[in-house]
């Protein structure tokens, strides 16, 4: 049978007009052709005919979309109105996913590095950079920039000492990088009381027996000007208040029944009110006394802008540290990179942890002597100590060894050439438990050793300058490495955070490390891979600041801002 797009067209007109046989969709159909493509036109004699014909080949898709859409153009004026409509959505539906395909896709691509917690676990964008061993992917230093510094050119509504609700004054307790989170907090409780700030005092510590003064370790005159547009802040009691030893002793002084991590809002209820009654009051203790997510943002960036910005380290403190990291550098002759590792092994720490390491039986009674001195009400009768440690091990809550400290760095591809400084106080067990790390990682230096002992004399007399400088030689390294919690750790995690994720910070995993210890079926191979993959995200990248997680390990929600 001879085809003929005439009877064709006639044929569909029939169909529709009947209303058994009418099509919602231009395709063709079994064994007929639709008269709708191109190709299946009539043609026409007349020359006017063929010049339509060739017009019409010549739309193609946008002439065949706007007879569907216009259908009243067509030369089916008969077409029901249900029939027309459907392509209509179709064509509406597939410019809607289209648009939003586009949206996504530009999104993803200017969307910030940011990785995203599930659980425990941290998934992070994939990047097409090599892994590198001394930094992070490029990609996750450029999305985030510091943004807690101060505002310059900006006019202050700060009131004058005289016209604030009264004054109020710290001790800041601890070891020198508690003393700074705690002088952070101040700053931050005196805006939101709207109180003027005495200096802080640095309490004498009871381990360190360490009598320094806020300016024998901090710029002051910094301090002060850098946080003038905040918070009032002065050197001393104020001269009215003659009777200074009542502010330190008299309960009448004092407001002692501050909670741990209180909101603001407690201050300004429970506070506020006797600091404008007494005009001058102590809060003590003063520990971990001011929340973070019960707080509002611009204060949690204020206590950004005193610890990265107000607070420095006085000029020959920062100088001996910058000379410190400068030989790290140049220890092989030629510029190398070098690792800092805060080594937290001291007997302390061991006690304090109640964990069971490896040593001998002599060892063992020793150190089950030293907790029942030290600490009689957890030491108990020591029958329940065993499943603690056990449990605590499970869980990650015990220092790493020296020994599993060099077994992790050799597996991530540390090699023997790497130069580590260590951090750290009088390791429990002296040299024979440092001897694994040491015989792995030879190059390994404290600043006693770095140092000369002429240089080091001149900062002796305060304790706390010595750990100034372990701090800021650690700050300054190109891979940082903690081996337990705490604050020193914790400070340098989030200070290399808010100087751009650059620079790895390594947080191990140690509940899931003492799995691997532990299995004696384990070989180098899968233990290699377990490290290397459990680590990818635990680097000191971007993420955000969650709720109940204190901002001086992760300060990117708060205090940083998108590039």
């Amino acid at each position: 049978m001879t085809f003929s797009p005439k009877r064709a067209l006639a044929e569909l007109r029939h169909s529709s007009s009947l209303g058994s046989r009418s099509s919602s969709s231009p395709m063709k159909r079994d064994g007929e052709s639709s008269p709708l493509v191109a190709e299946s036109r009539p043609d026409y004699d007349d020359d006017d005919g063929g010049r339509h014909s060739l017009r019409d080949r010549d739309r193609g898709l946008w002439g065949y979309l706007n007879t569907l859409c216009h259908p009243h153009f067509s030369d089916d004026h008969r077409v029901s109105p249900l029939s027309s409509r459907i392509p209509v959505i179709l064509i509406a539906a597939l410019v809607l996913a289209v648009l939003i395909s586009i949206f996504s896709i530009v999104s993803r691509l200017n969307a910030p590095y940011l990785c995203k917690k599930d659980g425990i676990v941290l998934h992070c964008p994939r990047v097409k950079e090599s892994p590198s061993l001394w930094e992070n992917p490029y990609s996750a230093t450029t999305s985030w920039k510091p943004c807690a510094e101060r505002h310059h050119g900006g006019i202050s509504d700060l009131p004058h000492e005289n016209e604030t609700n009264g004054y109020i004054f710290i001790h800041a307790e601890g070891g020198l990088n508690q003393q700074r989170i705690a002088i952070c907090n101040a700053v931050a409780v005196a805006k939101i009381l709207n109180a003027t700030l005495i200096l802080p005092v640095l309490k004498q510590d009871q381990i360190w027996k360490d009598q320094t003064k806020f300016e024998d370790i901090f710029d002051v005159d910094h301090f002060i000007d850098y946080l003038k547009d905040d918070v009032q802040i002065v050197r001393d009691i104020p001269e009215w208040f003659t009777d200074k030893s009542e502010l330190f002793s008299s309960i009448r002084r004092t407001v002692k029944n501050i909670p741990k991590y209180a909101s603001a809002q407690f201050y300004i209820d429970n506070v506020l009110p006797r600091i404008k009654e007494k005009k001058i009051m102590a809060l003590k203790p003063f520990v971990d006394r001011l929340g973070y997510d019960n707080v509002p943002q611009e204060i949690n960036r204020l206590r950004c802008r005193v610890n990265y910005h107000a607070l420095k380290f006085l000029p020959h403190i920062e100088q001996m540290a910058d000379l410190l990291a400068s030989r790290m550098r140049n220890r092989t002759g030629i510029q190398n990179p070098y690792m800092a590792l805060h080594l937290r092994f001291e007997k302390g720490m061991v006690g304090l942890s109640f964990c069971d390491f490896v040593g001998t039986r002599e060892e063992k009674v020793k150190m089950a002597e030293y907790r029942k001195k030290e600490w009689p009400r957890r030491y108990k009768n020591g029958s329940h100590l065993w499943q603690l440690a056990l449990q605590k091990r499970k869980e990650g809550r015990c220092p790493l060894e020296p020994g599993e400290v060099a077994v992790i760095l050799r597996a991530m591809g540390y090699s023997k050439e790497t130069q580590i400084y260590v951090a750290s106080g009088q390791v429990y067990g002296g040299l024979n438990r440092m001897a694994p790390l040491r015989n792995m990682f030879p190059n390994l230096v404290t600043k006693e050793e770095l140092a000369t002992q002429a240089e080091l004399d001149k900062f002796r007399k305060h304790v706390t300058s010595l750990a100034a400088l372990d701090f800021l030689v650690c700050l300054k390294s190109d891979v940082f490495v903690m081996t337990h919690g705490g604050n020193f750790a914790k400070l340098i995690i989030g200070a290399r955070r808010y100087m751009g994720h650059r620079l790895k910070s390594i947080k191990p995993d140690k509940g899931l490390m003492s799995k691997s210890f532990g299995d004696p079926y384990m070989g180098w191979a899968p233990f290699v891979e377990d490290v290397i993959v459990t680590h990818q995200t635990r680097t000191g990248l971007p993420e955000e600041t969650f709720p109940n997680y204190d901002i001086w390990e992760n300060p990117l929600t708060p205090c940083m801002c998108r590039a």
